[in-house]
């Protein structure tokens, strides 16, 4: 029988201590180390039975995990990454991937290089609902991919921003929130050819965005928008649809994706299908409605299985670094279009 893979935790925040929470599920993984200079890590290291160490190379050098997962700051992703790379340690990297394309490209380099792998957590990939949604797509059950609406509309308390980074420019909900489902639609639809975006600051006023709105063009021609904002009594978001993460209170008959083709249409996360009973009918024929189904699991679990064999060597990533440098471009793509007031196109990783 197989021992189980021994995985350190960089970064005890909320995410690294939700990926102990799942790891601790699991028979083929065990946290054996936990590294973070924060003056709550130690203690957090001691409530689960593991070596703490400040630095996380010094743990690197001691512990020498056979994989990590990085929860630390975003703008330590990459150079985080880089280290365990040089130590041949596989890495589950935390979104996003980095905060500039060219780190990004330096880190696809590093993993080329070292043939180490990274397999960074859009964790919503592993979902079994966005998994069956792909599946559909594929099978041909909407027909051509013809507009793609996605809607992220929430309101965060003000108690949010007391954290004074939070209200600073780069913290906004493109790169904190907006990016999970803009990933999601690639994952989804396919590549993106160019945007369009307009981006507001005008309830809150902080150096940031709380409103955005995106005009997407597919390489496929299908032709997509995204509506978002953090200000508004609202209740269509992943986070409040989906019913993923239990601290959100659930709105379960709301979507935040709407996927039409030619041939029928999709609701996420209801899965509900629409479609004709016959080809060729229209608006004059009433639409039939089926309930698509498929097995609920917890889709940060499952990523954590996944990296496991991710980390030796079974698999390939589901999301390589590569791969989320391509939504991290689309990211900087919108700024880029909302900045110049111009279609931009995301840049080639």
């Amino acid at each position: 029988m197989t021992s189980p893979l021994r995985i350190a935790l960089i970064g005890a925040g909320v995410m690294g201590r939700q990926h102990h929470q799942h790891l601790q599920t699991l028979a083929e993984a065990q946290l054996c180390a936990i590294a973070d200079p924060g003056p709550q890590a130690e203690a957090f290291a001691a409530e689960c039975g593991v070596a703490y160490f400040a630095d996380y190379r010094q743990m690197l050098d001691e512990a020498r995990p056979e994989a990590v997962i990085i929860a630390n700051p975003n703008a330590l992703h990459v150079s985080t990454a880089l280290d365990c790379l040089a130590a041949g340690v596989p890495v589950l990297l935390e979104k996003p991937v980095g905060v500039h394309l060219d780190e990004v490209r330096e880190l696809v380099a590093a993993s080329e290089r070292t043939g180490v792998p990274v397999l960074v957590g859009h964790h919503r990939r592993h979902n079994p609902l966005i998994a069956r949604a792909r599946e559909l797509i594929e099978q041909g059950a909407l027909g051509r991919l013809t507009t793609v609406t996605a809607l992220w509309q929430v309101q965060k308390p003000d108690s949010y921003y007391d954290i004074p980074w939070r209200r600073e420019a780069g913290a906004g909900m493109l790169l904190t929130n907006l990016i999970h489902d803009l990933d999601l639609l690639r994952h989804l639809c396919g590549e993106v050819r160019q945007v369009q975006a307009i981006t507001s600051n005008a309830v809150r006023g902080f150096a940031n965005e709380d409103s955005v709105a995106v005009l997407l063009q597919f390489d496929n021609g299908a032709l997509g928008s995204l509506t978002g904002s953090d200000a508004v009594a609202a209740p269509w978001s992943w986070e409040l649809d989906s019913g993923e993460n239990p601290v959100y209170p659930q709105q379960a008959d709301q979507p935040c994706y709407l996927l039409a083709g030619t041939r029928g249409a999709l609701s996420i996360p209801q899965l509900k299908r629409w479609h004709y009973a016959e080809d060729g009918a229209g608006w004059h024929q009433p639409l039939l409605r089926t309930q698509e189904t498929f097995n609920a699991d917890e889709a940060l679990r499952l990523q954590l299985q996944h990296f496991v064999r991710v980390a030796r060597g079974q698999v390939a990533p589901l999301v390589s670094a590569a791969d989320a440098g391509r939504t991290l471009a689309l990211v900087e793509a919108i700024r880029q279009a909302a900045e110049t007031g111009r279609a931009c196109a995301p840049q080639i990783l």
